[in-house]
């Protein structure tokens, strides 16, 4: 008997590499890495220095230590992979991501970064502590990619001009690899689109608008 499942029990083998591509390419630390050096060269004025500077202390303490921790634990068996798709196990990877993540934030305030920084960085802060409280107090498992991706597309909308909306198509193909690999629901990247629209936009646009 052939140990092949129905079609469509089974996504077919060229969705899901397909789905795993997104789900690599636009993961969250690549949008969070990037994104703060796209910001900061537009807002500093296509300052080379400045752009390294502020985008990587946003860059560095956002993405690449929190992710460090992150690869290092999913080493050492104590979660299923650098996504962390089992929610219990996310406790330890939002604590390094809001620890790492407020300590560039308190670089950026005392070096006197560019108000478009500090508002960024309060931005993923705000994402983060809402899906640290939906994911344990609600026990809803809301999609990182999703919140990241669509909150992104937002400040990158304010920043360069809305002709940047095309990126949400950006964030349709990461959510639907989310759904397609069964690591989350619809309704988990639905939220967690929506959490980034309005809480990772909203703040960021809130936060430049008062910030002098």
């Amino acid at each position: 008997m052939s140990s092949t499942l129905p079609t469509e029990a089974a996504p077919s083998g060229a969705r899901q590499r397909l789905a795993r591509v997104a789900t690599e390419v636009l993961a969250p630390w690549v949008w969070v890495l990037g994104l703060p050096l796209v910001v900061a060269w537009q807002v500093t004025g296509h300052h080379f220095g400045e752009t390294l500077l502020w985008g990587l202390v946003v860059g560095v303490t956002g993405s690449l230590i929190p992710m460090a921790v992150i690869v290092r634990g999913a080493k050492r068996g104590k979660w299923d992979s650098h996504h962390v798709t089992n929610r219990a196990g996310r406790l330890v990877p939002f604590a390094a991501c809001i620890g790492s993540l407020a300590l560039g934030f308190v670089v950026l305030l005392v070096g006197g970064a560019p108000r478009e920084m500090v508002a960024l960085a309060a931005a993923e802060l705000a994402c983060l502590l809402l899906a640290l409280a939906i994911t344990f107090g609600l026990r809803f498992k809301i999609s990182m990619h999703a919140i990241v991706a669509a909150g992104a597309t937002v400040m990158l909308m304010w920043t360069y001009g809305p002709w940047l909306a095309v990126l949400f198509l950006a964030v349709a193909w990461v959510c639907w690899s989310r759904v397609e690999l069964r690591d989350h629901t619809a309704a988990e990247v639905a939220t967690g689109s929506l959490a980034g629209i309005v809480v990772g936009g909203g703040v960021y646009l809130a936060l430049v608008a008062v910030l002098v």
